[in-house]
């Protein structure tokens, strides 16, 4: 009968919360939506940029699944460092040239299969001339995890700091730490700039920790400034920072702000860079530009594989400035209610 009342117990409780119920049947069939979308998209295409090559090997490189567009040099180098075209092709006499933008090394595999394949179709008796091949970044011994490397980066930053301010400014919310502030005479924008740099301190700290670690110590490729790529790094943790103080104002425990990972976090890794967004469905795409991580993790890859500058993330940067700036003008609103309350 002890047993009985526990069980009853637990099922009324779990009954009248409806977060939790949500979270075990709705969210599970939403991630296994949205995985399913991600999976079952469209086949990758090589994105090609041809200059001076004959229309018969042009029509052969589309036969085999190419998008290709015709270029002048100029204009096809301009393309390749924009990141539009993933290789740019050329024919010197039966020998193809080509030049791999190289920041993916599925791509630059993909790209190198379907030229040769098509070179065998085109002029089998020159099957065996082997291409010549360039990298514009990276390079042959380029691996998975270069490439994969500065988005992990953006994605453990954000997931610790999302997970632990929530629960560090829920705990000084439920143990009366907030209450009492907020009837001192401090405002509430204070309050909110307060929290956020006192737990900023403790997330540069974190994001100069990850970078040396990742860099210096597991080797990952690095051919960018040190300066913009923690910059970048504590951005994408400021905005994680302000996100997860927002959503800890609507969770009254631990486990409910746990219960935010699966719609917050988990959808943000899909559209972040670790799966290939041109196979997805175009309607699905969109839902990339709303992503915070996936900003942070375009300017990682930016900096690191491709060695670039400010003029290349520097819209990334402003875009996770300003959703930081956003999420502390929330937060302001936020602690009205807990003022009323």
């Amino acid at each position: 009968m002890r047993i009985r009342a526990l069980v009853l117990r637990i099922v009324r409780q779990l009954l009248h919360d409806r977060r939790t119920l949500a979270l075990m049947f709705i969210a599970p069939l939403l991630i296994m939506t949205l995985v399913s979308f991600i999976f079952n998209g469209d086949t990758y295409k090589p994105k090609l940029g041809l200059v001076d090559v004959p229309t018969a090997f042009s029509e052969k490189l589309t036969d085999a699944g190419a998008e290709v567009q015709s270029y002048s040099s100029a204009d096809a180098e301009d393309a390749l460092q924009r990141g539009d075209l993933d290789a740019l092709v050329q024919l010197e006499g039966t020998t193809p040239n080509i030049q791999l933008e190289g920041s993916d090394p599925t791509k630059n595999k993909a790209v190198l299969m379907l030229v040769q394949k098509t070179m065998q179709t085109f002029q089998p008796q020159n099957a065996t001339s082997a291409p010549t091949v360039s990298y514009l970044h990276g390079s042959e011994e380029m691996v998975a995890f270069d490439s994969f490397g500065p988005v992990l980066v953006g994605v453990i930053a954000f997931f610790l700091v999302f997970l632990i301010a929530g629960i560090s400014f829920l705990r000084e919310r439920t143990g009366g730490t907030l209450e009492r502030l907020l009837a001192s005479p401090l405002r509430k924008g204070e309050i909110v700039v307060g929290y956020t740099l006192g737990f900023g301190i403790f997330t540069a700290l974190q994001s100069i920790f990850i970078v040396g670690y990742s860099v210096k110590v597991l080797g990952l490729m690095m051919n960018g400034s040190y300066g913009y790529l923690l910059l970048i790094t504590l951005l994408l943790t400021l905005t994680a920072l302000t996100l997860g103080i927002l959503l800890s104002s609507y969770a009254a425990n631990e486990f409910q702000m746990i219960q935010f990972i699966p719609i917050i976090i988990v959808p943000q890794v899909f559209f972040s860079g670790l799966f290939d967004l041109d196979t997805m469905a175009p309607w699905l795409r969109w839902l990339s530009n709303i992503m915070p991580l996936k900003y942070g993790a375009d300017a990682l890859r930016s900096i690191m594989i491709r060695g670039q500058g400010w003029s290349s993330i520097a819209m990334d940067a402003y875009v996770l400035a300003g959703l930081s700036l956003a999420f502390m003008l929330l937060n302001v609103l936020a602690l009205r209610k807990h003022r009323q309350t």
